[in-house]
């Protein structure tokens, strides 16, 4: 899932980066309103991480530059200031949720997974064929055997899950799996690709990763 996060101290930004990066986002850093204003507006991401107080522009006012293009995206404001009253007008600007400055990575990573999963109960856990994933625990198996995948790859799974039966681009897959200094010209989605298939279809008489000619891939049980 691709992330934007906004945040005018470069070092927490790399800070926070980093840790979701280790999580499997792929996260986009920008550090002025302005231009996460625009970016929000050009790029579908899954999730934003905004700090209220940025140059140019306020973390409010990208949010609603975000809100403009996708409603429902879940938004966490950062902010040093935690006084009930600006707790309470961060959530009524329509973020969904604020966090107080100093916090702890774990705790955003934490809420993140779960504003990611509100509202889809269901998709907790994904399942194809003989093929389970337990998203809140990052779990893989197939047919009961446990299947351990780097970060990448288990982005790559989550994606081509949630839109099984259906064929993605090589674009698609770029836009949530990568951030935005991925280099397009490059073969690294077809190394992924091959790398997950060794790990899912290897020794299964059923493969389920599949390559559509002239569109990109899809993950299914059926005959593609």
């Amino acid at each position: 899932m691709r992330i934007l996060l906004v945040e005018d101290d470069r070092s927490v930004a790399a800070f926070i980066q980093r840790g979701l990066e280790e999580e499997g986002y792929a996260v986009d850093v920008l550090h002025d309103g302005a231009d996460a204003g625009m970016q929000a507006q050009s790029v579908g991401y899954d999730a934003a991480v905004l700090d209220l107080m940025l140059p140019t522009r306020s973390g409010f006012q990208v949010l609603r530059d975000i809100r403009a293009r996708k409603a429902n995206v879940p938004v966490i404001m950062l902010t040093a200031k935690g006084s009930l009253e600006d707790r309470v007008t961060g959530l009524d600007s329509g973020a969904d949720d604020y966090m107080i400055k100093p916090f702890a990575l774990a705790e955003l990573s934490a809420r993140l997974r779960a504003l990611l999963r509100r509202g889809k109960p269901h998709e907790t856990q994904l399942r194809v064929a003989d093929l389970e994933v337990d998203v809140a625990q990052r779990l893989v198996s197939r047919d009961g055997r446990r299947i351990d995948l780097k970060p990448k790859e288990y982005a790559l799974l989550e994606y081509l899950m949630r839109n099984s039966d259906r064929p993605v681009t090589k674009s698609l897959i770029i836009e949530h799996v990568w951030d935005s200094h991925f280099d397009s010209i490059s073969n690294v989605v077809e190394v992924l690709i091959n790398s997950l298939r060794n790990k899912i279809d290897r020794g299964s008489s059923v493969p389920l990763i599949h390559t559509v000619r002239g569109v990109g891939y899809m993950l299914t049980d059926k005959a593609p």
